[in-house]
């Protein structure tokens, strides 16, 4: 999506919130604009490198997850992670030695296993419905649905995907609504059924509502 639509999309998100979510909608218009992704690295990036990487960087925290990426990303020359032929041609004790635990190892062995003989359609994945590439990607081994969402929030660049068991938007909205505790996953799927067709831009914004919250309280 080029900026001038992404802007235009963000105007008629507004206008959609300003209806049926004005507190979102004032959140919306002081916060980080919604970038048109995928942007940078992400556009560059195939979705099978998006997805290893996903898998990768799973349950650990930012700065351990990104040493044990560049590890892997570098037992093939070149700056760039392994392809999938690749991946499979290495031996199981150098990706252990990258890091990598015995279950991700196994995710990733599935991946590219499922990429090569076509079980996984990945070339074709952007011409599917939303609640098709969810189901075809969480067949694979570590795969679930919040990185399904992900993957088409950021690497496919759907504007109506929201991850309501992403604790992150759970506490955005408990922020946005001055509540002492966080909605659970089906309170806030529901509540955000109302923000469809926009609701990539709600997410986008109740992530940032979080941070803005953080250097509120750092000041």
């Amino acid at each position: 999506m080029a900026s001038r639509e992404a802007a235009q999309a963000r105007r008629r998100a507004l206008a959609h919130f300003r209806r049926v979510e004005p507190a979102l909608a004032d959140a919306v218009r002081r916060l980080e604009p919604l970038p048109a992704f995928p942007v940078g690295p992400l556009a560059r990036q195939s979705h099978f490198v998006y997805l290893c990487r996903s898998i990768v960087y799973q349950q650990l925290a930012g700065a351990a997850a990104a040493t044990i990426w560049g590890r892997f990303a570098a037992l093939t020359p070149g700056a760039r992670a392994p392809s999938a032929e690749e991946l499979l041609q290495l031996p199981d004790a150098q990706l252990r030695g990258a890091g990598l635990s015995r279950n991700k190892l196994a995710s990733l062995h599935d991946l590219a296993e499922r990429t090569l003989d076509g079980r996984l359609r990945l070339r074709s994945v952007g011409r599917m419905p939303d609640e098709e590439v969810i189901e075809h990607l969480t067949q694979v081994r570590g795969i679930g649905p919040w990185t399904a969402q992900v993957f088409l929030m950021f690497k496919l660049g759907r504007p109506d995907i929201l991850p309501p068991a992403d604790l992150g938007l759970q506490e955005g909205l408990r922020i946005l609504d001055g509540h002492e505790e966080r909605p659970h996953a089906r309170a806030l799927e529901k509540r955000a059924a109302a923000w469809a067709p926009f609701r990539t831009q709600a997410a986008w914004t109740l992530w940032r509502v979080v941070d803005e919250a953080r250097e509120q309280a750092a000041d």
